[in-house]
């Protein structure tokens, strides 16, 4: 499946190495005010190239929209984004065409569909997120009007983790770090694994702010577990938390709980979603890529007629994947929520008396 979500819907279309990826978006509210230049802000923070600490790969990201759009304003109908691929070096893979490389969906789409395209993985690249980018941001532009925002950054580095996670902070770090304090120690880790042409994995945390009370489906379409799944669908995401996650598992429930006062929940251990619903806390997510598994160490791997082979990689990547990931997280979570706030709009009769009133 190529499309994302029931009421605001994205599907995403194109290959690494094609002519050109892009997005089409449906059920963008009419009347929404498209600011093109905030869109390719969101896609500038994730462009390759930009530091020693993401792949060299040269792409302007430069966004265009095709339709859906008229004197800046959304029409209702489905808005088409395209951007083009202006930095491809096919070549880099032409030795690996018929080797599966090790750690990448190589293996699992040759047996899927029969073929793959061997250029920069082709539609399973993490090159196809940056359409997720542009649907993404102009699911934030939507939902800014009532008030949710979201912020996120990389709280771990190769087990290096943050312990003050200050959101403010990541615009002013190459590598979108949360806490300033390993900031150093976390940069270090990421070029010591790049010069031994290895990689290292991170975690990207994520804060939505504002949400009202009740976003998400009771049973069949719980907030958590969308969110989760739409996070799971990123390239190199290996695992997902809300709130205290896993560490839910070793406390008491004393500890766990978050009591409620006039004033609010007092903590927030949850990640505010109970049962399935948004409690008007902050949402946490925490998300964790794996490293990059393209690296330029000689490794084993068998060809598609099934012989065992070493193979040696070409190209331009990074040596921590998650770095560009945050945007990613956020993007899709702003889909996500968008999603959910039209689902929830029709849930009381009271809701719809006002609308038709």
């Amino acid at each position: 499946m190529n499309r994302f979500g029931e009421r605001f819907t994205m599907t995403t279309y194109g290959e690494s190495h094609g002519k050109a990826i892009g997005c089409v978006l449906d059920g963008v509210p009419a009347g929404l005010e498209i600011d093109e230049a905030y869109i390719q802000s969101e896609l500038d923070r994730r462009r390759p190239g930009q530091n020693e600490f993401a792949t060299a790969r040269k792409e302007s990201d430069k966004v265009e929209i095709l339709s859906g759009v008229f004197e800046g304003i959304s029409t209702g109908t489905p808005i088409m984004m395209v951007i083009y691929n202006t930095d491809q070096k096919s070549g880099d893979y032409s030795n690996i065409k018929d080797i599966f490389r090790p750690g990448h969906a190589d293996f699992t789409y040759f047996h899927k569909f029969g073929l793959r395209d061997y250029r920069g993985g082709g539609r399973s690249s993490a090159r196809e997120t940056a359409a997720r980018v542009a649907g993404g941001a102009v699911a934030k532009l939507m939902l800014s009007k009532i008030g949710i925002t979201f912020s996120s950054g990389i709280s771990a580095i190769h087990g290096i983790q943050g312990k003050e996670l200050d959101f403010s902070y990541p615009p002013k770090s190459p590598i979108y770090a949360l806490d300033p304090s390993v900031e150093e120690a976390q940069k270090e880790a990421i070029l010591a694994a790049k010069n031994r042409h290895d990689s290292v994995g991170g975690v990207a945390t994520l804060k939505i702010s504002g949400l009202p009370i009740g976003l998400g489906e009771g049973l069949y379409y719980k907030l958590d577990a969308v969110l989760a799944s739409a996070m799971m669908g990123i390239n190199a995401v290996k695992a997902v938390e809300i709130g205290d996650g896993i560490h839910s598992a070793e406390v008491l429930a004393s500890q766990n709980n978050d009591p409620i006062t006039d004033q609010g929940f007092k903590t927030n251990h949850s990640g505010g979603i109970l049962g399935g619903m948004s409690n008007g806390d902050d949402l946490i997510c925490k998300v964790h890529f794996k490293p990059t598994p393209s690296i330029f160490i000689d490794q084993e791997s068998i060809n598609t007629s099934g012989e065992n082979v070493h193979v040696s990689l070409k190209g331009r990547h990074d040596p921590c994947v998650a770095i560009r990931g945050s945007v990613v997280v956020e993007s899709m979570a702003a889909l996500v929520i968008a999603d959910m706030t039209l689902l929830n709009m029709g849930r009381t009769m009271e809701g719809i008396k006002s609308y038709y009133r």
